[in-house]
């Protein structure tokens, strides 16, 4: 017992402070997974061994390969080209403007880190709407919101997905079938709140509507070469992702071989190159899988197994739409990854006991992707963004995240336990 509340009293801690955000989450993940190594060493329930065994390997073999290709086509100007060419063909009008933006956006989510993906497109978004003379605010919380909901459609478009796709093992072409039908239903229904909910400012004319046709998307390239070339190499890494299975291949063995084909035929700086990956990300996960890992080891999630035994009574579609609530809520308030790291061994260990568990890993996705959009930081992306808007004469506040987010949130899952509940043989199988 007292293995069971000190490394639950380790992990709660940690996503406290993390939620708090007075201390940086790396520090707060490596505080955390050494506090969970020492406790499990002097009670004789965790060791180093086992530390190490808890690491998903796949999940951060994937990540860093995925990483390597976003540092790759960043110094290109690929991303900047995409921005810019949709405030042209926008010709400035406001609505039209937040479709393309936010649709360049969510596809370029789909395929890589959303988190990269707003840091790119962020700032030429502000360029444009100083161009332009209007407000940034409508546009980027967009994105940010958009980019999360898109995110949810594909196996790599963010990290919770890359985490329930390991555990579950799940394929490239699952995601597509199982989640991608859902997401565009939610997306659109996403878009049109955003319409309405941002119908003061759209319905303004920009005062220099005319100066947006000035710009010219091919400035944006510097390097068109290498960005031929990066967008092939990734291209090709989405392609074997769909014959994962056949090939007999992991998706990390997909994303690294993906890596280095790129660093080989592009020929990069390699100390730049690796210089844009973020490894704070990579620690932070390696962290939380020790973390998590002293949980199940010190007897936390079989506890809570047991108790959760008697929800075998509930009727399965409830169980999974009660899911995705608990998880968009709990995601609104501490980052989504932690919440979705710490779930997987429980609706593991209830399939072990014999519990039908397809559809929750479904019910977890979707409430993990979809429950970030709430608050300001209920994702990375949106504390990127939120960062990023401190350039404008309009920061976006915690309170105005949450008028804007809150919405989108609560109509995304409401459109996902819909779908969920039609189409629950679907996810249960």
């Amino acid at each position: 017992m007292t293995a069971i509340l000190l490394s639950s009293a380790i992990f709660i801690a940690s996503l406290v402070l993390i939620f708090t955000e007075k201390v940086n989450r790396v520090i707060v993940g490596l505080g955390g997974a050494t506090l969970m190594m020492i406790a499990g060493r002097i009670f004789n329930f965790y060791t180093e061994e086992q530390a190490i065994g808890a690491i998903d390997w796949n999940t951060l073999g994937l990540l860093t390969g995925m990483m390597v290709l976003v540092s790759l086509l960043e110094p290109t100007g690929v991303f900047q080209f995409l921005a810019v060419w949709a405030g042209r063909v926008s010709r400035g009008r406001p609505f039209l403007l937040l479709v393309l933006l936010g649709s360049v956006t969510t596809v370029l989510s789909m395929v890589l880190d959303n988190v990269t993906t707003v840091v790119l497109i962020a700032p030429i978004t502000i360029l444009i709407c100083e161009v332009l003379g209007i407000s940034a605010t409508p546009y980027l919380l967009s994105e940010a919101l958009l980019s999360n909901t898109g995110g949810v459609a594909t196996l790599v478009g963010d990290p919770p997905n890359v985490l329930v796709a390991s555990a579950a093992h799940f394929s490239f072409t699952t995601f597509l079938t199982h989640a991608l039908p859902v997401v565009i239903l939610a997306w659109m229904a996403a878009l049109f709140l955003l319409r309405f909910l941002f119908r003061a400012e759209l319905s303004q004319t920009p005062p220099a509507r005319e100066a947006i046709l000035g710009l010219d998307p091919y400035e944006a390239l510097d390097d068109p070469r290498s960005a031929r070339r990066g967008l092939v190499v990734l291209a090709g890494a989405i392609l074997l992702f769909f014959f994962e299975s056949q090939l007999e291949v992991s998706t990390a063995f997909i994303a690294m071989g993906a890596a280095a084909a790129g660093l080989a035929w592009i020929r990069p700086p390699v100390a730049e190159t690796l210089k844009r990956i973020e490894w704070s990300v990579l620690v932070f996960f390696a962290a939380l899988f020790i973390m998590v890992g002293g949980l199940e080891h010190a007897g936390v999630f079989n506890l809570l197994i047991q108790a959760l035994l008697g929800i075998q009574k509930f009727p399965p579609v409830l169980l999974g739409v009660l899911l995705i609530w608990v998880v968009a809520i709990l995601s609104a308030v501490v980052d989504n990854v932690p919440i979705t790291i710490a779930l997987i061994p429980v609706i593991l260990g209830l399939g072990e006991a014999g519990m039908q568990i397809n559809a929750l890993w479904w019910a977890l996705v979707f409430g993990a992707g979809f429950g970030g959009n709430a608050t300001i930081i209920g994702s990375s992306a949106n504390i990127v963004v939120a960062t990023l808007s401190e350039r404008t004469r309009a920061p976006i506040t915690g309170p105005l995240w949450l008028k804007r987010g809150l919405p989108v949130m609560l109509l995304t899952c409401t459109v996902a336990s819909i779908f969920f509940a039609l189409a629950y043989p679907l996810f249960n199988r």
